[in-house]
């Protein structure tokens, strides 16, 4: 009967070590401590966000707009169009490309030497191609980032970023810009291109990337950025970077330098890659709300702390909701309306589960009881034979 009882702890012991490990909260990772002004840290893939630092408060972007510029003029472009450098453009002030009045470039090249050497005489010379003026392309971009992307605290003045103090953006608004543009093959190449013979009328040269985590101090998963500076912006930094089920944005703010911008880059960077990780929900599975059976009609990705527990469940009208173990939602999905005849197959078809998923969970009960039964009578039979 002893070894009975050992038997029974040892199982039961088990069960409880199973179930702790199971349904334990995971800790939470410590948050980086910054000296940038706002920041953010944000998934690709799902949208969402990880980490962020005022990041809502409108601060003016410096060079990174480019990036709005280079989306915007790809979709509203033809990268083969052939542009003539206007004397505005051969005059900008700032980072240039030394573009020459009467030049004439494609788009394409253009573009990349807004994005590899932040050329504010190629921004220019992009904003006159597009829309026929600056304060146009101003303008037309300004509606792009609201009706397409999203954007609803940035307006932008210009094509390069030069100061202007209606010139402004958000730590989110950049993130939500970037997760957009990168989804972009064309604009990737060029986001990502670290260096560039550059044949131009004045200038004969070779490009390198102003982005030091793509070459000078690489960093393993890097795919891309855009670094920018004026006084009044402070030294502002956006990068983009994957690593297996992982695709981050980060975006910092006014740093006081650009060591202190790429050391919180870094910082923020680990902070993803070490924490978090994305899962999915594959097609075709199935989920009950009530008596009506849902099937997601394709994949549906989340991203959550590494190692922690989800919840998924359905709402009485349809949504799937992915929650973490604080019950904070991570991601949620709105299935189509269901019609009766199909929430009556639901229904039939639930029944008929449940009534077999009984049926074995009895049978188990049973057995299981019939097993202890068999064992007392056997420790019992050898104990009266002795």
């Amino acid at each position: 009967m002893k070894k009975l009882v050992a038997v029974s702890t040892i199982l039961v012991m088990i069960h409880i070590l199973f179930a702790s490990a199971v349904f334990s909260k995971t800790a939470a990772p410590s948050l980086p401590i910054l000296s940038s002004e706002a920041a953010i840290v944000m998934e690709a893939t799902t949208g969402q966000v990880l980490y962020e630092k005022n990041a809502r408060s409108q601060m003016y972007p410096a060079s990174i707009t480019k990036i709005a510029t280079a989306i915007y003029a790809i979709e509203n472009g033809s990268l083969s169009d052939v542009v003539t450098i206007s004397q505005k453009a051969r005059n900008t002030v700032g980072t240039r490309v030394y573009l020459e009045e009467g030049e004439q470039v494609t788009l394409e090249k253009l573009l990349l030497g807004l994005l590899v050497n932040s050329g504010n005489d190629a921004g220019v010379a992009v904003a006159e191609h597009i829309s026929g003026s600056v304060e146009s392309f101003a303008s037309d971009v300004n509606l792009y980032l609201k009706d397409v992307i999203g954007l609803q605290d940035t307006n932008f003045e210009n094509p390069h970023g030069l100061f202007d103090p209606q010139h402004v953006t958000t730590a989110q608004d950049l993130a939500k810009l970037t997760r957009y543009a990168t989804k972009n093959e064309e604009f990737m190449k060029m986001f990502g291109t670290k260096e560039l013979p550059w044949n131009g009328e004045s200038w004969d040269t070779t490009l390198y990337t102003h982005h030091k985590l793509l070459r000078e101090k690489p960093y393993d998963g890097v795919t891309g950025g855009k670094n920018g500076f004026v006084p009044e912006a402070g030294v502002t930094l956006v990068t983009a970077a994957k690593r297996e089920n992982l695709d981050l944005i980060i975006v910092t703010l006014k740093s006081e330098s650009e060591a202190e911008a790429y050391n919180d880059t870094v910082q923020l960077l680990d902070f993803g890659f070490d924490n978090f990780e994305t899962s999915s929900i594959p097609t075709n599975s199935s989920f009950f709300a009530g008596e009506v059976e849902y099937i997601t009609p394709r994949e549906i990705v989340y991203t959550h702390q590494a190692g922690e527990q989800v919840a998924i469940d359905v709402t009485e009208d349809g949504k799937l909701r992915i929650t973490n173990q604080v019950g904070i939602l991570l991601s949620s999905y709105q299935f189509s309306v269901i019609s009766d005849s199909a929430k009556n197959r639901s229904s039939i078809q639930k029944d008929s589960g449940s009534f077999s998923e009984q049926v074995f969970s009895n049978s188990l009960y049973l057995l299981l009881i019939g097993g202890s039964i068999l064992s007392l009578l056997y420790y019992r039979f050898r104990k009266y034979y002795k």
